[in-house]
């Protein structure tokens, strides 16, 4: 009999109820996932979801300390707290907990000067491809192809590659995951938590309601976008790559469910013409092909 991951956890009442995320948010699981596996945990939070679905004040649904911060500032307020809690001689886990505008595009900036200077920081990034808080427009994750409501046409852009970034800086630990494998994030968050410097886990977090998806299917499509290779699962520990278990098959095409399995489950994608899915799959084949150098 398999145990629930719930049982797992440290901490799982990271993430109380009542909170703001819509049906089948895969923000709620990546977070409380991710964070449930950390001890001590504080949690610096840029513009995005995480810091709407939070309740109304007075009230908060989140049960550890955190602190709403503007876009940009995420990883400059972490390093300070990271620092004065260090000189206090205090031991907390401190955390950014990103969207994909504050990793991918607006937030990049302080990030990369963070991760430069190796801050003791574990940067999380849910990524649901595109910006979810102020309406379902385009970013640097969102796929090519995908309808947003700055892209009606669907985006003619390769979606940007955050973790091979992060990578150039050479940092001592970067992973992907998905809500797919709650356990795989529980796991890569518990072995970022034991390394010192600056750490990346990129979570892939479907959104029902910008990808125009069944709220019921969130972890499937989290597992598809991992059989179909769409989202690569791996570790970059030391500047070394290895794929992880769940995703390890996929290295090989042949072994991949087909990607229209994935887009016909979104309506997101309903306007894709064969052609833009044979660029899609190019995509993904260059992405996989980039992993292969590294590894």
């Amino acid at each position: 009999m398999s145990i629930k991951i719930t049982d797992m956890m440290d901490r799982p009442d990271v993430l109380l109820r009542g909170n703001f995320a819509c049906a089948g948010c895969g923000l709620s699981v990546a977070y409380r996932s991710a964070i449930s596996a950390l001890d001590k945990p504080i949690v610096v939070i840029p513009a995005c979801c995480a810091s709407v679905i939070q309740s109304l004040h007075p009230n908060v649904t989140y049960n550890v300390p955190t602190l709403n911060i503007a876009f940009a500032a995420h990883a400059s307020a972490a390093s300070g707290i990271t620092r004065a809690k260090k000189m206090r001689g205090e031991d907390y886990t401190v955390v950014i907990w990103s969207g994909d505008g504050g990793t991918y595009d607006i937030g990049l900036s302080t990030w990369s000067g963070a991760a430069e200077r190796n801050e003791n920081i574990i940067h999380f990034c849910y990524d649901n491809g595109f910006y979810s808080n102020t309406g379902a427009q385009r970013s640097g994750a969102t796929p090519r192809g995908a309808v947003t409501t700055t892209t009606p046409a669907g985006k003619s852009e390769k979606r940007k590659s955050v973790a091979r970034i992060m990578a150039a800086h050479d940092i001592p630990y970067i992973a992907t995951a998905s809500v797919g494998y709650p356990r795989d994030i529980y796991a890569k968050s518990k072995k970022a938590a034991k390394i010192e410097g600056y750490k990346f886990i990129l979570i892939d977090a479907p959104c029902p309601t910008g990808w125009n998806s069944d709220p019921a299917i969130t972890q499937e499509l989290g597992q598809l976008a991992v059989k179909t290779g769409y989202f690569p699962l791996y570790e970059i520990v030391n500047g070394k790559l290895v794929f992880s278990k769940q995703g390890s098959k996929y290295c090989d095409p042949t072994n991949r469910v087909p990607i229209e399995e994935y887009l016909d489950k979104q309506g997101r994608f309903s306007q894709m013409t064969p052609k833009n899915i044979e660029d899609l799959k190019k995509d993904l084949q260059f992405e996989w092909d980039m992993l292969a150098k590294l590894e």
